[in-house]
């Protein structure tokens, strides 16, 4: 922000610091049903004119096919949750796909979108279900997997799917810790098979637009990118031990590659975001489209030399694990710095953005998700221009690629995918290695204090004091400082021996990762 004016500043430090009804009878209609109650009682009936034109008949119910259609990308959507339904109504009775199995270890939402997937195509056959996805990967008439399932299944599911020959569409974040991400991109390549990873931002018109406009020059160099996410997380509750497994759900399927342990939240779906084992905070769940956009703005293809987060799960008391306030910055060199927020209580946006991205060069900013708007700006903080442009829908584009077979028509290819969620990975990483410290016992100095983190450090505070955290009473994580070679994409000096342990996993048998790829 070096040649930011004053007047810029202050204004960015801020940001530092329907379809209509049905219609009714027609008029005919209605005319119709008068004209025979009047016949029933004093008219003869009308002899049928062979000259007048047939009566129109309800129409039939279309046939149902022996086998679904060949020419279309068959579609197998392994997860059937909220994510899922959105594959669901992507894929589904499509003019270049149709969906043609369902997989999840709870048989109730299969069989209840059995019956939205029916409704979507009527005259195909009905989808096929299974709680194991290994029953299904070898049937010839599915070519493409859409994975909607929880994090720790998603590089799993994808590779088993590459290796019996199928395409998959992944959902976010790619991986659940960054060395099997990185197998996954191996894995893909291997087997030429074509993987889009679920960060929609990437065919979003108005944000590439925003990243154009970066890349050529726009706003000068720039220096930082912002990522945010501010998004109201309420407590998940204290269940008090272990809760029953409902008959109706598999739960050693759901488990699949994590620790076979009992279920000590209230409720076994969603609320896995919150913990290790399963999910990756907010930072992996919502934030990781804005880590992306914010990685994609820097023009970044690596992961970056350092990182250090500070946060906590502050404001209650609860069952998760995950930090639902939480600070990272990462280190670029000369391509930059990456300040990425998590914020899950009550706060205030920056210049409108609560859930989006602001990029900081040398002649201005740009800011992407305001309420007003993607726009780019003057140092002074004077409106030059707003972004926009014709987007692509993710889903569509991947079905493209499955068709073309190449894979430079995907908007999100999996090489990107992995990078952007081991950014995530990475900071929550510097998190779990982190030392507790009084929230008020001082200035925050991330990297060798960047000026940027201490003012939004300060603000942090601040947001806690208003939510009723008591700072000189509460505790924080300091995260480590860690080094990163971005070649071998695994942690040097001190702290290495600590956290580079982080980077992967312990697998339960037989849902394993493998270690290299032949």
């Amino acid at each position: 922000m070096s040649s930011l004016s004053r007047r810029g500043f202050l204004h960015t430090s801020v940001g530092v610091a329907a379809i209509a009804a049905g219609a009714s009878l027609s008029a005919r209609a209605q005319e119709t049903a008068g004209d025979a109650e009047a016949a029933a009682g004093t008219q003869k009936p009308k002899k049928a004119d062979p000259a007048a034109p047939a009566e129109k008949t309800e129409k039939a119910e279309p046939k149902i096919l022996k086998e679904f259609p060949k020419d279309k990308v068959r579609v197998c959507v392994m997860g059937c949750g909220g994510r899922g339904g959105s594959h669901v109504d992507a894929f589904a009775g499509k003019d270049e796909s149709v969906v043609v199995a369902i997989c999840d270890p709870d048989r109730r939402h299969m069989e209840s979108f059995a019956k939205r997937i029916s409704e979507k195509q009527p005259g195909l056959p009905d989808v096929k279900m299974e709680q194991d996805i290994r029953k299904l990967l070898e049937d010839k008439e599915i070519d493409a997997v859409s994975i909607a399932t929880p994090n720790h299944w998603h590089t799993l599911g994808s590779i088993w799917a590459i290796e019996a020959g199928k395409d998959v569409y992944v959902e976010k974040p790619l991986s659940h810790n960054v060395s099997e991400g990185r197998r996954l991109v191996e894995v893909a390549r291997r087997h030429n098979r074509i993987v889009q990873h679920g960060t929609q931002s990437r065919s979003d018109g108005a944000v590439q637009a925003a990243i154009k406009f970066i890349e050529d020059g726009g706003i000068g160099k720039v220096t930082l990118a912002r990522a945010l996410c501010y998004k109201r997380r309420p407590s998940i509750g204290d269940s008090q031990g272990s809760q029953p497994i409902p008959q109706h759900i598999d739960y050693d399927l759901w488990l699949g590659p994590a620790p076979e342990r009992p279920l000590e939240r209230e409720k076994l779906h969603y609320e896995w975001h919150w913990f290790w084992d399963y999910g990756n905070g907010d930072i992996g769940n919502q934030g990781v489209h804005q880590m992306d956009v914010a990685a994609w703005g820097l023009g970044v293809k690596q992961l970056p030399t350092a990182v250090q987060s500070a946060g906590g799960r502050l404001g209650y008391k609860d069952d998760g694990e995950t930090p639902n306030t939480l600070l990272s910055l990462f280190d670029y060199g000369d391509a930059g710095k990456l300040l990425f927020e998590v914020r899950g209580l009550e706060t205030e946006k920056i210049l409108g953005v609560g859930v989006g991205n602001i990029f900081y060069g040398t002649e201005g900013y740009v800011v992407i998700g305001a309420d007003s708007g993607i726009a780019a700006y003057t140092p002074d903080g004077e409106k030059m221009q707003s972004l926009r442009g014709p987007g692509k829908n993710h889903f569509a584009n991947f079905i493209k690629a499955v068709q073309s077979r190449n894979v430079e028509d995907l908007t999100a290819n999996v090489e990107v995918g992995h990078l952007s969620s081991a950014l995530c990975h990475l900071g929550n990483i510097s998190y779990q290695v982190g030392k507790p410290q009084p929230i008020g016992s001082g200035d925050l100095e991330l990297l060798g204090g960047d000026e940027t983190a201490a003012r939004t450090w300060h603000r942090t505070k601040r947001h806690l004091a208003n939510n009723g955290v008591d700072l000189e009473k509460e505790q924080y994580v300091l995260g480590c400082k860690l080094t990163i070679d971005p070649q071998s994409e695994s942690f040097t000096g001190d702290s290495a021996r600590e956290a580079n342990p982080l980077l992967t996993r312990k697998y339960r048998k037989p849902y394993v990762v493998p270690d290299k790829i032949a």
